[in-house]
């Protein structure tokens, strides 16, 4: 996966913003105004992902390519290295675990909102 296919993804599903907020070379994509995955544009070797703790435990046991989360809290968040042992396809269901588990972290209202605009 590169930047462009990542930031693409990203920005298929309905409701996400992207940003800069703490650097011009770290993309930061949010739902309902939360983080829900981030990544260097300019060396782009890893993504951090909001994670299943549990499962986060079994993906860094399965894969080398999957470690705690990078300046992130280390029981909610995963670093993936892109060009792994990391598929392709998992690191796609990854990205959607990381928005599900947002999102449903939202409000009610700010879903609706979400669903609405």
């Amino acid at each position: 996966m590169n930047v462009e296919d990542f930031r693409d993804y990203c920005l298929s599903k309905e409701g996400v913003t992207e940003s800069f907020p703490f650097d011009s070379s770290t993309i930061v994509f949010k739902i309902g105004g939360k983080l829900f995955t981030l990544a260097g544009i300019e060396l782009f070797t890893a993504i951090n992902l909001k994670c299943d703790p549990e499962r986060s435990v079994e993906l860094r046991e399965t894969f080398n390519g999957i470690k705690p989360g990078y300046h992130m809290n280390k029981k909610h968040w995963i670093t993936v290295t892109v060009d792994s042992d990391v598929p392709n396809q998992l690191l796609l269901e990854l990205i959607d675990h990381s928005f599900n588990l947002v999102y449903k972290s939202l409000t009610k209202r700010v879903r609706h909102e979400l669903q609405a605009g």
